[in-house]
């Protein structure tokens, strides 16, 4: 007998679906929690998650709100899409410079207007080279001068792919037939269950009231200012407060939406297009703070425990870190794409790596791809690993042995 014979025969109160957890995202501020309260972990806890907020999400959540306030004032279907339909040659450049947009919002129109016909393959490999993602929220905000490097060269290479692609291939090359286009990201009304709003609507209240007093705290520590003496706060004061913040904002973001699959885990959440600016950086700022913190903890407690130095450790592998940059880049998703970006900048991987895992990412973009034309999909994604193998591998050799 099957486990859904058993559940038929039960009595309600008895059915296995009740002991089926809610929320999985939970276990993220439960286990940070428990960290916490252990004497053993308290203090590397208190630290990491302290600089996880103010050196990260303070900054990415400032730059968010600046991205989505300018959006405002863009109306790219009019102004840029209508503009690059009518030649092969500025397509591409449009479609480039749309994915070096930070997010995914681009690469998701290009997507969709390669299979409504409007724009032809080569628009679709420049604008998965180009893109990076959320993972470029987080090299801007942590890295500004690389990130508008790495975005630059974003946009160089997926002009340079997708000007190739073109000198092979037809616009309409591997093009499912027409169909009604609907993904994801059209989000419909009634979407979010009582509790979802109600955490959606606090997240943003948080990250309303903590905006301005969040990135003035941080820029003072950039400028390695004592907040805790400026502000007459104990010691770890600030530390603590940071921690804190961090715990109740992965709170409110862990009940904002149910994991269900792959997708639904490594993907931002769906925002309602109507929702406020800082609405949507409030809930973008807190999807890429998880990321950061699982990589942030789980480099900080193997160092503690293992007495490992990761940085040393990746170094040793040398020539394989663009690799495996790239490789995960070929995962679908930003959540495995901050983790990357988070190493980096925690100096465990090196730029080659970085540089490799920026060209091959698509972000969430490929999702949508995946759904309406799964074979280019494919093609533009390995199209991409080209030259994100290229540059990854020449920057190591000219710079990295």
């Amino acid at each position: 007998m099957n486990a859904l014979q058993l559940s038929s025969i039960l009595p309600s109160w008895l059915s296995f679906t009740q002991f089926k957890p809610a929320y999985k995202r939970l276990l993220l501020p439960i286990t940070l929690l428990a960290l916490v309260m252990s004497n053993t972990t308290r203090d590397v806890t208190i630290n990491t998650l302290s600089d996880a907020f103010w050196a990260v999400s303070s900054y990415v959540a400032f730059t968010l709100a600046i991205y989505h306030y300018l959006s405002l004032f863009m109306n790219k279907e009019s102004k840029i899409v209508n503009l690059y339909q009518s030649s092969r040659h500025y397509q591409v450049m449009f479609a480039a410079l749309l994915g070096a947009l930070p997010g995914c919002g681009g690469a998701i129109i290009v997507t969709t207007q390669f299979v409504s016909g409007r724009v032809g393959f080569g628009a679709i490999v420049a604008v998965l080279t180009s893109t990076m993602g959320d993972a470029a929220f987080l090299l801007l905000a942590s890295k500004p001068d690389i990130g508008l490097a790495v975005v630059a060269m974003g946009v160089v290479v997926g002009c340079i792919s997708g000007w190739s692609v073109n000198a092979i291939h037809n616009d309409d090359f591997l093009r499912p037939e027409a169909k009604a286009i609907s993904h994801r990201f059209s989000c419909a009304k009634g979407q979010h269950n009582s509790v979802e709003k109600k955490a959606i609507n606090l997240q943003g209240a948080f990250w309303k009231w903590l905006l301005l007093p969040a990135t003035i705290i941080a820029a003072l520590g950039s400028f390695q200012v004592d907040i805790n003496q400026l502000l007459g706060l104990p010691e770890m004061g600030i530390e603590w407060i940071g921690a804190v913040l961090i715990i109740v904002s992965m709170l409110l973001w862990s009940v904002t939406k149910e994991i269900k699959d792959y997708e639904s885990t490594v993907s931002e959440d769906i925002k309602h297009v109507s929702s406020h600016p800082l609405q949507k950086a409030a809930q973008d700022t807190n999807f890429v703070t998880a990321w950061v913190i699982l990589a942030f903890m789980a480099f900080e407690l193997i160092t503690f425990f293992g007495h490992i130095n990761l940085a040393e450790t990746f170094s040793g592998w040398g020539m394989w870190m663009p690799l495996m940059g790239l490789v995960v880049g070929l995962l679908p998703g930003c959540g495995p794409q901050i983790l990357v970006t988070s190493l980096y900048i925690s100096g465990a991987a090196p730029l080659s790596a970085q540089l490799a895992n920026s060209i091959s990412n698509d972000g969430d973009a490929l999702f949508p791809a995946i759904a309406l034309a799964p074979k280019a999909a494919l093609v533009a994604t390995i199209y991409s690993a080209i030259p994100a193998f290229i540059v990854g591998y020449s920057y190591y050799f000219l710079f990295e042995i």
